[in-house]
């Protein structure tokens, strides 16, 4: 298993995928406060499965390539009908997109692990799905943060123990 990378490496490594789809995953997002809007949203995609969606479960490894128009599709419906069954509520409100009307980005996040992405945090949670236009970059390393540098004591104790 790799280490976390922060991101001025994954940066070095991919400068404009990774910075490109970075802004992009920090920009502007509308929610899709109500159910019909999720429709509409899903509408405006399925009528442009074809358009090179990469679509990105973040359980999993990022895609290399875009998704076929079917595989689009199929997931759209898949997608749709595990937000209905889990996040049983009047309002719908956990998927972000750059645009309502035509989408380039798109947000997803599991009704199960919310957390407070609707909220202010310093580590909010991730995405469950991410649908984008855009070559994705594995997300958990580059929002990794980076690990705890050692203080003077940390330093002291831990010499003191070893030496």
């Amino acid at each position: 298993m790799t280490p976390p990378q922060n991101d001025a490496i994954i940066m070095q490594e991919t400068p404009d995928i990774a910075v490109s789809f970075l802004s992009r995953f920090r920009g502007t997002f509308s929610s899709t406060l109500r159910w019909h809007q999720l429709d509409q949203l899903w509408s405006s995609i399925r009528s442009d499965a074809a358009a090179g969606w990469y679509l990105y479960d973040l359980d999993e490894a990022p895609p290399a390539e875009p998704a076929e128009a079917a595989a689009v599709q199929s997931f759209v419906t898949d997608l749709d009908a595990l937000l209905r069954r889990e996040h049983r509520e009047d309002y719908c409100g956990i998927v972000y997109a750059d645009d309502l009307q035509t989408p380039t980005f798109i947000k997803v996040y599991h009704p199960r692990r919310l957390g407070v992405a609707c909220g202010f945090s310093d580590q909010p949670p991730l995405p469950g799905w991410t649908i984008s236009l855009m070559p994705p970059l594995d997300l958990h390393a580059a929002l990794a943060p980076p690990p705890p540098r050692p203080t003077w004591l940390g330093r002291l104790l831990g010499s003191s123990l070893t030496g």
